[in-house]
């Protein structure tokens, strides 16, 4: 049984006082602000709109049965301790070692719903509210799987800022991928009302670059770096727009393929030849290993005079490290460290 406090007793005196005040208040156009114990108990956080690829989104109320795609997008879940609004992720298993990540607590608490490629079959049967994914993570035309279509069924969506479509047919890319992360954080802070968690975050990885930037290599010492993510043919890599891009050149490197104006694309071993990197970054993940792709690189003969090739300084870094996710300024650290020691050799 519920307890009531019995109601104070109020004398006309006051009570005049009080209705006089109002009316001049209302009467200048004045606005009132309710109490913070009045506004929390209207739940007035909401409706919250955000800036997702360029569409204005609405949220009424915080999504509670999230499906994610890809080990970067569910990391950033983790990160704002978001797992329990979470009915599953969608992950491969080459996604590396999730045992001793700093989130690895949300990959206990959340279900992986499959190793497979995420649908809409999928997100059904896992009642979501909401997918975070995005183009090319997860949304595919030619799949029939687009938040178009799972708007159809009423299923709302979020795309993963890196992967925004920047109006050149299928490029992806509309801001500096750190920039992308942080507004990521922010957004979904937004959206699940846990703002000073995600501002808490931005802060921290901040300073974590800062501190790479400071000891990383500078001016003429800053080496060229290519990533090269796999391909045999021709090589896939990263534009100005993938997360390799602020990781190489905060790191103290200079990212050959700046002018690719995309997040991830393929081009032509006659222009990774031509601009002669000095240090090659291996995507490891897939099916072919780190180290099978390192006896490609130092065994392909046109690249056989290319300078990473000849000094043998290629480095590798982990799928999720290289892909917009909280493990990107760790990602900076590590290969400031390394570009540091191929310089002092």
């Amino acid at each position: 049984m519920r307890h009531h406090r019995p109601l104070n007793p109020v004398r006309p005196a006051a009570l005049a006082v009080a209705l006089t005040t109002s009316l001049l208040l209302t009467g200048c156009g004045a606005d009132v602000a309710p109490r913070a114990a009045d506004k929390a108990a209207a739940g007035s956080h909401y409706p919250v709109t955000v800036d997702n690829c360029g569409q204005r989104k609405q949220f009424d109320k915080a999504p509670q049965r999230v499906v994610t795609n890809d080990v970067g997008i569910t990391e950033i879940m983790f990160a704002l301790g978001l797992a329990d609004r979470m009915a599953g992720f969608v992950m491969p298993e080459d996604k590396g070692d999730l045992s001793s990540v700093p989130w690895k607590d949300g990959y206990q608490k959340a279900k992986w719903l499959s190793k497979k490629t995420i649908n809409k079959e999928l997100v059904l049967d896992a009642r979501a509210d909401l997918v975070f994914a995005g183009w090319n993570y997860g949304f595919n035309e030619g799949e029939g799987f687009t938040p178009a279509a799972l708007a159809k069924v009423g299923v709302d969506s979020y795309l993963l800022s890196e992967s925004c479509r920047n109006g050149r047919g299928t490029a992806r890319g509309v801001m500096p991928p750190l920039d992308a992360l942080y507004t990521d954080l922010r957004n979904l802070g937004k959206v699940f009302d846990v703002e000073e968690r995600a501002e808490a975050l931005v802060a921290k990885f901040r300073k974590q670059v800062a501190d790479a930037e400071a000891r990383a290599l500078k001016g003429k010492d800053r080496p060229r770096v290519f990533l090269y993510d796999g391909g045999e043919d021709k090589p896939f890599t990263s534009g100005l727009y993938a997360a390799p891009h602020d990781i190489i050149t905060r790191a103290g490197g200079d990212h050959v393929m700046k002018d690719l104006k995309d997040s991830w694309a393929t081009v032509g071993w006659e222009t990774v030849v031509a601009r002669d990197p000095e240090v090659i970054v291996i995507n490891n993940y897939g099916d072919t290993s780190a180290e099978q792709k390192r006896k490609f690189l130092t065994s392909y003969p046109p690249l056989a005079n290319v300078s990473a090739v000849k000094n043998d300084r290629i480095v590798v870094l982990d799928y999720a490290e290289l892909v917009e996710s909280p493990r990107n300024p760790a990602a900076i650290a590590s290969l400031a460290d390394d570009l540091r020691g191929f310089a002092a050799r």
